[in-house]
C-alpha cells in the first residue's frame, strides 16, 4: 500500500536547515504553519531531531522516532529502526508528515509524495543541509512569495510541491 508520506522542512538559499541542533532562525509564522499542518497527523523525525524540540513529544501528533540504538525508547513516542519501519507504522488513510533532519529527509525523498518548503531567502552557516532535489519530478502546486515579518530581516517563500505523476 502506498502511504501518503510528506516532507515538511524550512530550508536557507544554500540548503541549510540546522546547526549545533537548532534552527537557524525563528519564524513566528512558519512555526504556526508547522504546527497547524502537523497537527493530527502522525510525524516522523531522527533521534537528533527529537531531541532539538521545546516540547516533547509534540502533542496531538503521532510521534514515531527513528534511531539505530536498538533498545532505545523515547517517551510518549513510537520507536523504530529503520526507514521501513517507519513507513510501515504511519497512518495508511491520512497524511504523515517527516520533519527532519538531513538523514531522514535524504532516505524519505524517494517516498514522499508532497513536499511542504518555507524556503527562506537568505544564506546561513549551518551543520545540517536538506538534500538536494531534482525539481523535475515535482509540480509545484502552491506559491507564496516574498512574506515578511518585523522579527526577521529576511523574506520568505511558502511553496508546496507534488511528486509528478510519470
Amino acid at each position: 500500500m502506498n502511504k501518503n508520506i510528506s516532507i515538511i522542512v524550512a530550508i536557507a538559499q544554500n540548503n541549510a536547515i540546522g546547526k549545533d541542533n537548532q534552527l537557524l532562525w525563528h519564524i513566528s509564522e512558519d512555526l504556526k504553519r508547522f504546527k497547524k499542518l502537523t497537527t493530527g497527523h502522525d510525524i516522523i523525525m531522527g533521534e537528533n531531531t527529537y531531541y532539538s524540540l521545546p516540547v516533547r513529544p509534540l502533542p496531538n501528533r503521532k510521534n514515531i522516532v527513528i534511531t539505530d540504538k536498538k533498545d532505545k525508547k523515547f517517551d510518549g513516542c513510537e520507536t523504530v529502526y529503520s526507514i521501513d519501519e517507519a513507513i510501515n507504522m504511519s497512518s495508511d488513510t491520512d497524511e504523515s508528515f517527516v520533519i527532519g533532519g538531513s538523514s531522514i529527509y535524504n532516505q524519505f525523498l524517494n517516498h514522499a509524495n508532497k513536499l511542504y518548503i518555507t524556503r527562506v531567502n537568505k544564506e546561513f552557516e549551518g551543520d545540517c543541509f536538506f538534500p538536494v532535489v531534482n525539481y523535475s519530478e515535482w509540480n509545484l502546486i502552491e506559491k507564496i512569495e516574498n512574506i515578511t515579518d518585523d522579527n526577521n530581516t529576511f523574506s520568505y517563500n511558502y511553496e508546496i510541491y507534488e511528486k509528478s505523476k510519470i
